[in-house]
């Protein structure tokens, strides 16, 4: 274990911490979460209720061995769009289910292939340069979050105040974790919003802007019943074969995204988690989380690379931290107010955190090249990295009757098929 390791996979801080600890990878992954609901049309209290069950689910399946937040899944978003102008939750529900059905299949047969592939088409030059793609193509959302203001008719303007609040929330972050002595310096993700919060509160004041709105915090009610589709329990059951022909085949695109943080969670711990617990049981936590998301309702879930940002940034890869977030995400999903109150984070401070968050996981990536001593005047790696890392940042898209695959997704199967078939060069 390396020496600036806090908190290793299996150790588990004391309860005050722990849930100071939780509580800021509830943070970290709330934005996100929450927004994919939002813009499918989902209630958001319905995915944060799933991601906590899904989370838990996954940590049970991996014995407890890999520190994974599941959170709702972005690839999914333009199919369940369609699909709820269409034919509504019921096949939103189908879709997910049968995407977890097919990380089943795959887990089945990676448990008999084995996973010795893995190293053969997955080297330090294809891995750290996905990983870079993974935080990277994250960065225009985070810098928008930053700068822009949405108006009355939904357009974003460019907002000074804003990326004020953004920088100052950046800049605490910054300064927590390198400043920070003891607690202080094992949660400054969490602090970092909270000094962006109250400075937000403070500059609205001042301003006359409202920047911070607690208008729906006062009109919900403590207890809340997050409003689960159910579908599982209408008798009357409908198959939908246009959910599973336009969601299934997107599981494959989530799985190089689960590969991906998964190689750097390996980075980071030390540890190989393709070897113990084993990828076909990552795969089978991601599956069945995916599945009881289908099953409540919810958006699909996928491992999500906002918490592995935050635990690059602490050095704190407790399963216990997970587990109290899941748990927390849960109870928050039921409590109206605690909800809206979360939802009342104004969009620069997420925007501020997800700056450093998203930048740790693209240095992760570039770690990897520089410990595996990558020679970039060999033509074969360069001409790799090179398309992985514009193809993944660009977003590059392929369209295929419904089926797209973008960014991250294109990107790792670039650069594997150029891996494997283009020739070593001669010296």
């Amino acid at each position: 274990m390396s020496q600036d390791v806090k908190y290793d996979v299996h150790d588990m801080p004391k309860p005050g911490l722990l849930l100071g600890l939780s509580f800021q990878h509830l943070f970290a992954m709330f934005g996100a979460t929450v927004l994919v609901p939002i813009l499918v049309g989902i209630d958001p209290a319905v995915a944060l209720f799933s991601s906590g069950l899904g989370t838990l689910a996954h940590l049970t399946v991996t014995k407890y061995k890999i520190p994974a937040y599941m959170g709702s899944s972005f690839a999914y978003i333009a199919a369940m769009q369609m699909l709820m102008k269409t034919d509504g939750i019921g096949a939103v529900a189908q879709g997910a289910i049968t995407g977890g059905l097919v990380y089943f299949i795959v887990a089945l047969i990676v448990k008999f292939a084995g996973n010795a592939w893995i190293d053969k088409v997955l080297p330090p030059v294809v891995v750290g340069p996905i990983i870079m793609v993974i935080g990277l193509s994250l960065a225009g959302t985070a810098v928008s979050d930053v700068m822009n203001k949405t108006v009355a008719n939904g357009e974003k303007v460019y907002d000074l105040t804003y990326f004020i609040i953004g920088m100052v929330t950046l800049l605490a972050v910054i300064l927590f974790n390198i400043y920070g002595k003891k607690i202080v310096g094992i949660i400054p993700v969490l602090l970092g919003l909270i000094v962006g919060y109250i400075f937000s509160l403070i500059l609205g004041i001042v301003t006359g802007q409202e920047i911070v709105s607690f208008a729906k915090v006062g009109e919900a009610s403590w207890f809340h019943l997050p409003p689960m589709s159910l579908p599982f329990l209408d008798y009357d059951v409908k198959f939908y074969p246009s959910a599973i022909l336009t969601m299934a085949p997107i599981a494959f695109v989530t799985m190089t995204e689960h590969f991906g943080h998964v190689m750097v969670l390996n980075s980071l711990t030390g540890k190989d988690f393709f070897k113990d617990p084993g990828l076909d049981k990552t795969l089978t936590g991601d599956g069945l989380a995916q599945i009881i998301a289908g099953l409540f309702g919810a958006p699909p879930v996928t491992s999500y690379g906002e918490n592995i940002g935050v635990m690059a940034l602490n050095k704190i890869y407790s399963v216990y931290v997970i587990a109290g977030a899941a748990v927390l995400a849960i109870v928050m999903s039921f409590v109206g107010k605690v909800s809206a109150l979360l939802q009342s984070i104004p969009s620069p401070v997420l925007g501020g955190i997800s700056i450093a968050l998203f930048g740790v996981i693209a240095s992760s990536g570039l770690k990897i090249l520089i410990e595996a001593q990558t020679n970039f005047d060999n033509k074969k790696n360069l001409l790799i990295a090179s398309v992985i890392l514009v193809s993944g940042i660009g977003g590059l898209t392929l369209q295929l009757s419904g089926l797209q695959i973008s960014g991250v997704a294109l990107s790792t199967i670039l650069g594997i098929a150029l891996y494997l078939v283009l020739p070593e060069p001669k010296d």
